[in-house]
């Protein structure tokens, strides 16, 4: 049995992380709002940028002149795996589900003969990925510097992919993040990115109705420029996704927190008043005993 000390100071020790787990829970969902803001404002401007791309592109017969983000590279070998998780960790199953999601994504791609490449974006990804798949990373974004989601690192990324892709390092580009529902809901996604996934049954929604609309210049040179920005706004929008989506999942993981310490100081604490009572009644009873032998 624990001495009374050890008791103490095991509740002590307790009692200090349950105060982190409360002080990480308040900061956690006092950045959840902004975070949830700039998701729920970043959705209508990628849908819109997606209808707008679905009417171009159902105008457009796939060509040699067609921009190659469109049209891809004709074959479909090599896909990328981008995997965007957080910077932090303390979230529960945060990370761990969109890596889950990425490792079942791989192993069908292999399993289909497809060679695969992970590209990580988030430290928390990169010592999962490099267990599971040592040899197949072809980079990684370092995303330290950054305490929020900025439009110039979404950039940067896919500046980089791009480039990646011009140079015939891979055919097909996915995206895997997670989509931000709730504080207590996020769900791993994935998405093709390269070449552009069009839905050109949205057609329609760019315009807002089904009337022929002409473009100057043609759906082609549109196209040419709006790709690029287009696999920007998807990485973009991933990452704010997966800001409010970690500070939900990192909420509920300290509140949970909060409630098992308290939970253990409970339990703690009864095991050392009923361990402090049996000594004081072992004392008595010695006493009473050593008085009567006298």
């Amino acid at each position: 049995m624990a001495s009374l000390k050890a008791l103490k100071i095991r509740i002590g020790s307790v009692k200090s992380t349950q105060k982190i787990t409360k002080a990480m829970k308040t900061v956690a969902a006092a950045k959840l709002k902004r975070a949830q803001d700039a998701a729920m404002a970043g959705r209508p401007y990628a849908e819109r940028l997606g209808a707008v791309m679905a009417s171009l592109a159902g105008r457009v017969t796939i060509s040699a002149a067609t921009p190659r983000l469109l049209a891809g590279t004709g074959r479909d070998a090599v896909h990328l795996i981008v995997v965007a998780t957080s910077e932090r960790g303390l979230a529960g199953g945060f990370n761990t589900n969109i890596v889950r999601l990425a490792r079942r994504k791989a192993e069908e791609l292999i399993a289909a003969g497809k060679t695969v490449r992970f590209y990580i974006v988030g430290r928390k990804g990169r010592a999962a990925i490099r267990r599971f798949f040592p040899s197949m990373i072809l980079a990684d974004h370092d995303m330290s510097h950054a305490k929020t989601a900025r439009f110039d690192d979404a950039q940067a990324i896919a500046r980089d992919l791009i480039a990646r892709f011009d140079a015939g390092e891979f055919d097909v580009a996915h995206l895997i993040f997670s989509r931000f529902q709730s504080a207590l809901v996020q769900e791993p996604v994935a998405r093709q990115i390269i070449p552009a996934a069009i839905d050109t049954g949205n057609a329609a929604a760019a315009t807002g109705a089904s009337a022929a609309v002409e473009y100057e210049p043609d759906e082609e040179a549109i196209l040419a420029d709006l790709l690029p920005k287009n696999v920007a706004i998807q990485i973009y929008s991933a990452l704010l996704e997966n800001q409010a989506g970690f500070f939900g999942a990192q909420m509920t993981a300290m509140d949970n927190a909060t409630r098992n310490a308290g939970d253990m100081i409970n339990r703690l604490t009864i095991q050392y008043n009923r361990t402090r009572q049996a000594a004081i009644t072992t004392e008595l009873v010695e006493i009473i005993s050593g008085a009567e032998a006298l």
